[in-house]
């Protein structure tokens, strides 16, 4: 990332002296001075500096993102870089964590093994630059943040996730080696994507009242538990494909076998079903420490 840094704020080949100079009447003259004056030129160099940067899985579509956020101006367009922090130690330690949430925002569990470390290394980087007397490295403080903007990002309640969290935290004070803080983005990238699926599970379960039936969704989440419990999910990401094996017929037989029970049923609220989501599977996650 700092060598990306450098080949950003070098000038353009040939330096300002090597640029055509404009024509008299404000108008190019010819193709390359047609570029310099849009700035064409500085905005390509800077977008394929982020693709190297970020190594995403399908370089085209990350362009076209990119591209797209600058001309609505957004500032997610670009990773935050420490030379807007203006020496406020308050505000250089903000964007850390912005710039390091932005290679997480890139890395995906489903990218190759190279991708999504390379995202991850960036996100870990970016965190561990020390101030001035401050010795590089991330703690335990820097990192338990930065999972819980992951999960703001994703919009997930910190009550929901809270469970987890607990789990994977480091303390404070503590010093957190890379393989950690590896293991605990891609965790935390797992969880988000399990409760996305949990969350589309669960509005098929709502009858349009904005609740569902709790002995329906007992069941279902009873079903999800028996199969992440028969499955080897000792690595995060097959969290995702235990989740997968429960196919339509073997939810409808849940469903069907709660409904026929003959007892009074109160409605669940789709938070209270998320969050039972979130400790089935927090619940089978190996604890850091």
């Amino acid at each position: 990332m700092a060598a990306a840094e450098k080949r950003r704020a070098a000038p353009a080949a040939g330096g300002e002296a090597g640029r055509a100079a404009p024509s008299t009447n404000g108008v190019p003259e010819n193709e390359a001075e047609f570029l310099l004056q849009a700035g064409v030129n500085d905005m390509v160099r800077e977008a394929i500096l982020k693709v190297l940067e970020a190594r995403p899985e399908q370089p085209v579509d990350f362009l076209a993102g990119y591209f797209e956020k600058l001309m609505q101006g957004s500032p997610e367009a670009a990773a935050p870089t420490a030379a807007e922090d203006n020496g406020d130690p308050q505000r250089q330690h903000q964007l850390r964590l912005d710039q390091a949430l932005w290679y997480l925002r890139l890395a995906h569990q489903s990218h190759s093994r190279m991708a999504f470390n390379n995202n991850v290394s960036l996100a870990y980087e970016s965190l561990s630059i020390g101030g001035r007397r401050k010795k590089p490295g991330v703690n335990g403080k820097l990192y338990s943040e930065v999972l819980r903007m992951m999960c703001q990002d994703r919009g997930a309640s910190e009550e929901t996730v809270l469970p987890f969290l607990r789990k994977i935290m480091c303390r404070d004070h503590e010093a957190v080696p890379f393989e950690v803080f590896r293991y605990g983005a891609l965790t935390c990238l797992v969880l988000l994507e399990f409760l996305t699926k949990a969350d589309a599970l669960y509005d098929t379960l709502d009858d349009g009242s904005g609740a569902a039936d709790k002995r329906v969704c007992m069941a279902v989440l009873s079903t999800l538990e028996e199969a992440l419990r028969a499955s080897d999910v000792s690595v995060p990401i097959r969290y995702l494909e235990a989740g997968s094996k429960l196919g339509p017929d073997c939810l409808a037989l849940a469903m069907d076998k709660a409904l026929t029970e003959r007892k009074v049923s109160m409605a669940m609220k789709k938070d209270e079903f998320l969050k039972r989501a979130s400790a089935i599977f927090a619940a089978k996650v190996k604890s850091i420490g």
